[in-house]
C-alpha cells in the first residue's frame, strides 16, 4: 500500500460522530446522493455507460463533488460501483440499464471459483487517480471509499445478475461449502485490495455495503458470511480511519453484523434506532435511518419523520451507541426532488 500523508480533518463532524467525539452539528450524508435524482448528474452521465463512469477519474470526481457543491453535506462518498473491483480483475460483466450487474458466465463450481482472476492493486488506478483528484477538490469534506462485502459480490455471480431469492447462492452455500467459502475467500482479497487502493491515496472513511445480506438467517449469516466481512475490516484496521457496515434488511442480522469490526453500523428504515443499539451493542456509532419513500410525502412529513429519527438518536446515545451520523435507510431514489434532499440537510444541521 503507497503511503498518503492523510488529511488531518479534525473538525469534520461525519468524522466526530463516527469515532466518538463531539461534533458541532450533527453530520448528514446520502446514499447514493451522487446520483440519478441529480439534473447535473443525468447531464454529465448522457451516452457514457455506468462502468465506463466509475472508471473516468475526472468524472468520478465531477460527480462526487456534485451533491456537496448542490445539498451541503458533511461527507463524500466516491462515485462507484460494487462490481467495478469484478470487473476490474478481469470478470466479464456489464451494469444493465434497468436490469443491474449481469455476469456472462456465472460462477458455479469449484473449478469456476479457481478460474476467477485476481485483482491487482494497478487495474484499479483510475480510481485511485479519482480518488486523488477529489482528497484535493473536497477541502475539508471528508471522503468516503467504499466496496460491495464479499456475500453481496458472491450472490451477483452465483446468480448471473439480480436475484429475488437467491437460491443458487443458498444451494451452493449449504451443498458445497467448502467451494463458497473458497469463493468468499477470493472475493475478499478482491475487496482488501480495492479498499486499501482507496485508503492508500486518501479516503477519509470506508463503508463495506453488503446489500444482499438481509435475504440470510442470522444462523446462516454466522456461519458462512461473518468471518469474510471479519476479515475485510480487519485488514484495513491499520489505516485507523472509521469503518462502516451497512446492509438492507438486516434488522435480524445487525448483533452479528456488529462484531464483524465496524465502527460504525448502518440501519436500515425498518428499526427505530433505540433497537438497533440495543442489537448492535454499545460502543459503536450508528448510521441511518429515514425511509427513502418519505421524501415523496411533502415537507411536513419529511419534516415529522426526520424529527422523530433524531429523538430515537439521541435515546441510542443515551443508550450506550457513541455517535449518530444522519442519513437514509438505503439509497436515494431517483425521482427524490433534490430541493428536499437540500432542505432535510439544513434541517438536520438546525436541530
Amino acid at each position: 500500500m503507497s503511503t498518503h500523508i492523510r488529511r488531518r480533518l479534525t473538525d469534520a463532524p461525519f468524522l466526530a460522530a463516527a469515532t466518538g467525539a463531539v461534533p458541532s452539528r450533527r453530520p448528514v450524508w446520502f446514499m447514493r446522493q451522487a446520483g440519478r435524482s441529480l439534473p447535473e448528474y443525468r447531464e454529465v452521465r448522457a451516452g457514457i455507460g455506468m462502468l465506463e463512469s466509475c472508471f473516468d477519474p475526472d468524472l468520478v470526481c465531477e460527480i462526487t463533488m456534485q451533491p456537496i457543491r448542490r445539498h451541503g453535506v458533511d461527507a463524500a462518498i466516491l462515485f462507484s460501483d460494487i462490481v467495478v473491483p469484478l470487473k476490474a480483475a478481469g470478470i466479464d460483466l456489464d451494469i444493465v440499464p434497468g436490469v443491474g450487474p449481469v455476469v456472462t458466465s456465472p460462477v458455479r463450481t469449484a473449478a469456476d471459483v479457481r478460474a476467477l482472476p485476481r485483482l491487482r492493486p494497478e487495474e484499479v488506478g483510475a480510481i485511485a487517480d479519482g480518488v486523488r483528484l477529489l482528497v484535493d477538490a473536497l477541502g475539508d469534506t471528508p471522503l468516503i471509499g467504499f466496496a460491495g462485502a464479499p456475500f453481496t459480490l458472491a450472490s451477483y455471480l452465483v446468480e448471473g445478475g439480480p436475484s429475488k431469492n437467491h437460491e443458487r447462492t443458498k444451494a451452493m452455500m449449504h451443498a458445497d461449502p467448502a467451494t463458497w467459502h473458497e469463493l468468499l475467500g477470493v472475493l475478499t482479497d478482491i475487496t482488501i485490495v480495492f479498499l486499501q487502493e482507496q485508503l492508500a491515496a486518501g479516503v477519509d472513511a470506508i463503508q463495506l455495503f453488503d446489500s444482499w445480506a438481509g435475504v440470510l438467517s442470522q444462523a446462516d449469516y454466522r456461519a458462512h458470511v461473518l468471518p469474510h466481512s471479519e476479515r475485510v475490516f480487519a485488514e484495513i484496521a491499520d489505516a485507523g480511519v472509521p469503518r462502516i457496515h451497512f446492509g438492507v434488511g438486516t434488522g435480524e442480522l445487525l448483533g452479528a453484523m456488529g462484531e464483524a469490526g465496524a465502527d460504525v453500523v448502518g440501519v436500515d428504515w425498518r428499526l427505530p434506532l433505540t433497537e438497533a443499539v440495543r442489537r448492535v451493542g454499545p460502543g459503536k456509532a450508528l448510521q441511518g435511518n429515514l425511509d427513502p419513500a418519505v421524501l415523496f410525502g411533502g415537507w411536513p412529513v419529511v419534516e415529522a419523520q426526520a424529527r422523530r429519527i433524531i429523538d430515537e438518536a439521541d435515546s441510542a446515545l443515551t443508550m450506550g451507541a457513541i455517535g449518530h451520523i444522519f442519513n437514509l435507510g438505503h439509497g436515494v431514489l431517483p425521482d427524490t426532488d433534490p430541493g428536499v434532499l437540500t432542505a432535510l440537510v439544513q434541517l438536520v444541521h438546525e436541530l
